[in-house]
Formats: C-alpha cells, structure tokens, sequence
C-alpha cells in the first residue's frame, strides 16, 4: 500500500537548517515507495491567520487553502517537522496548520524536532502532542529528536551519520503501521 504522506515544515529564517531534515526525511520515503509532498510556508505564503479555510463558502476559499487543503484531504498521515523556538513551536507551523482545523483527523502524524543544541529540540515535541490532538490528529508514540542539526545533513539531506540511517526506519515503521492501520478504518466509516 502506498502511502501519502506531506511533511509540514515550520521555519522561516534565513539559513534554516530543517529544511536538511525535510530533505532526508523526502528521500527515506520516496525509498519505501510513498508519496511525499514538502508544505514548507515559505513556498506557500500564506498571510497570519484570519479566517480558517472551513469558514469560506465552498468553492470561494483563495487557490492556495485549496491546493493544501486538497493535499490534506488525500493524506494518509503526516510527518511534521519542528524547530524549537522558546521550548515550543515555530509561528509559522501553527499558522500553516491552523488554517485547516477540521480537516486532518483519523490520520496519524509522526513526530520530528530539531535543535543546534544537544536536546534536539525535545520540548517542542510534547507541545506538539497537545496541538495535534487539539487538530484532531493522533501522533504515534515515537518521536524523532536531531541535535546539532547542523552538523548531521548535508545540504541535500543525506545523513552525516549512519545511526540516523538505521533510526529513520524504526520510526518510519512505527508511522506506517498506524498509517495504514487508520487507512482501513476510515475506509469503514468514522465514529459519530
């Protein structure tokens, strides 16, 4: 069963280093046959929040919340990737996610935060547990932590290291499972 899985990304800066992660993460995937689609909010601009894309008439949302949310709809889980800014999430991850409220449950989301510093960006992964709940999305019980995320991706996103070769798969298992468990349920119907 292959798999579509978009990758939220959530920064903005100059310089970023995620988008290495997003990269390796986009090639791990492609290796097991899925479908992955980058939602990087540099690429996709969209201005701060004021109105979710539930709450324009259908057919009347601006192209953009179309296209995103058409990719959401189609998703079988999700992949988001975090920086830690001031222990939690980036502005422009919840403001890219935000917009589309109702549309991401019964899929699961897997879990993969980053820092320059050792911790790898831990503590914005128990935020993002909540928030996704909050979204109507579960995540699985692992995570995937990068420290010094600087030194561990080149530039287009192969791992520096072999251990992050041999832990994406772990995870990536732990993903799929739950993906195409979830897949089927739905498929049944969904609980009112």
């Amino acid at each position: 069963m292959s798999l579509k899985i978009p990758i939220f990304y959530g920064s903005v800066r100059s310089n970023r280093q995620g988008i290495k992660a997003v990269k390796f993460l986009e090639n791990k995937i492609k290796e097991r046959g899925w479908a992955p689609i980058i939602i990087d909010p540099i690429e996709y601009k969209l201005p701060l929040l004021d109105k979710m894309y539930k709450e324009y008439e259908s057919g009347q949302a601006p192209e953009v919340l179309e296209k995103l949310a058409n990719i959401i709809r189609k998703a079988d889980g999700f992949i988001i990737v975090s920086a830690e800014y001031n222990h939690t999430m980036p502005p422009a991850l919840t403001n890219l996610m935000d917009y589309f409220l109702d549309i991401y449950a019964w899929r699961p989301s897997a879990i993969v935060s980053y820092s320059a510093g050792g911790f790898g960006g831990v503590r914005v992964a128990t935020h993002l547990r909540d928030y996704l709940a909050e979204l109507g999305i579960s995540s699985i019980p692992s995570s995937f932590p990068i420290s010094k995320i600087q030194d561990v991706f080149d530039i287009d996103g192969k791992a520096l290291d072999e251990a992050y070769d041999r832990r994406i798969n772990k995870f990536l298992d732990e993903l799929e499972w739950y993906a195409k468990a979830l897949k089927t349920q739905r498929a049944k119907g969904l609980p009112r």
